[in-house]
């Protein structure tokens, strides 16, 4: 059972190197504008779009004093326009994900939710709004993006409700897990940023034809891989039994006679990544989970595709 605390993942240190951390926009995401700002809406909704249980930090002017009446619980009204442009994180949840070398404290799941909280902290700072979709071979939870600080418990619940669903072994096939972007794709609002954290352990011609769908609805998107250290370095020397995951066998191999095969074709399908997510204008980053997650994000922060 999980042991973590509420908020867990929005660790204080890490946040507040994150200060002044923005996250930039390009211009096909409708309304947004570049940089740090005060959204032009002042909190004033364009249209109404559903209602969701009070939390802690909601502004009471939102709250839906008729429903109190009826039912003695508290709601606050949500739409659709609060902020200038919402950003959407897609957080891959497949097995491979929960892999940790000896070397590094996070599997690279772990590494991925902490780099999710700072990415909601530092977007609802500039006032804008956040949603977070897990998925593996389907969406496991889906949170609507919202603005307020309360909305971050929200996002912590579903990292946490995630961790559990994990320790119950759910096994998952990541090659399936691209074809689900098809779906959260149609069920994104149009023209927002989306950042993908994976490590993209999928055909590289399948995800990039899932990332086109995006772009086809005017998404800003980024592609942030997760890797750990041991993934790129290969520092295996003894004879060693490697666990397959995603429905693969276990195998024993001799890691020195595979070692420079393996990285040759490690590094040649994350630059065929790299080369297509350039040529469509995708920012593409990699984040290795023995880098501290406040650089890691300001590094995935900077454009690279401008």
């Amino acid at each position: 059972m999980a042991t973590h605390q509420p908020l867990h993942y929005f660790d204080p240190r890490t946040l507040s190197k994150l200060k002044g951390s923005t996250l930039r926009t390009r211009g096909v995401v409708e309304g947004a504008v570049t940089g740090s700002h005060r959204s032009p809406f002042q909190g004033f909704a364009a249209e109404f779009a559903e209602h969701r249980e009070y939390a802690p930090g909601d502004d009471l002017r939102y709250v839906d004093w008729k429903i109190y009446g009826r039912t003695d619980r508290v709601f606050v009204k949500q739409f659709e326009e609060e902020t200038n442009f919402a950003c959407q994180v897609l957080l891959d949840v497949s097995e491979s994900m929960q892999y940790r070398s000896d070397s590094v404290e996070l599997s690279k799941l772990e590494y991925a939710k902490h780099v999710v909280a700072a990415i909601s902290y530092i977007v609802v700072k500039q006032q804008d709004a956040v949603g977070l979709v897990t998925f593996d071979r389907e969406i496991t939870h889906i949170v609507r993006a919202g603005s307020q600080p309360a909305h971050w418990k929200q996002i912590s619940h579903v990292l946490e409700e995630n961790e559990r669903g994990r320790e119950m072994g759910r096994v998952v096939d990541s090659q399936s897990s691209t074809l689900v972007l098809a779906e959260i794709a149609e069920r994104l609002p149009k023209r927002s940023v989306v950042i993908l954290l994976s490590d993209l352990f999928t055909d590289a011609k399948s995800l990039i034809a899932e990332l086109k769908r995006f772009q086809h609805r005017k998404q800003d998107v980024r592609v942030w891989q997760i890797n750990d250290p041991a993934e790129e370095d290969f520092p295996f020397e003894d004879p060693t039994m490697f666990h397959g995951l995603e429905g693969w066998a276990d195998i024993s191999v001799e890691p020195r006679q595979l070692r420079v095969a393996y990285q040759r074709e490690f590094f040649s399908h994350r630059e065929a990544l790299r080369r297509q997510c350039r040529s469509l204008k995708i920012d593409f980053v990699v984040l290795r989970t023995d880098m501290p997650v406040d650089v890691a994000v300001k590094r995935a922060l900077v454009p690279t595709s401008m």
